[in-house]
């Protein structure tokens, strides 16, 4: 699968918001066939950070919600001024 169509987009709630800042996770929606794997990939290679861990869940409305945990090296928010979440 491509990099740019794993990542959908992500997600602005103040529950990820708390996230990026105390836990340093982005999260995204992406490809409901996309594997673990392959949103590890498409995120350090899209963003060019080192991506220590991902956890994904299925939500109701049928979408995959993907946590992507990032280096202590690279800040979340950091990642998300870039994108213009911030």
């Amino acid at each position: 699968m491509e990099n740019l169509s794993v990542l959908k987009y992500p997600l602005t709630t103040e529950k990820n918001v708390k996230l990026m800042q105390q836990d340093n996770k982005l999260v995204f929606i992406v490809d409901r066939r996309s594997t673990k794997p392959e949103i590890k990939k498409a995120a350090e290679e899209f963003f060019k950070v080192k991506v220590l861990k991902v956890t994904t869940s299925i939500l109701p409305n049928g979408k995959k919600k993907a946590y992507i945990k990032l280096a202590a090296t690279t800040p979340a928010i950091d990642v998300a001024t870039q994108l213009g979440l911030m």
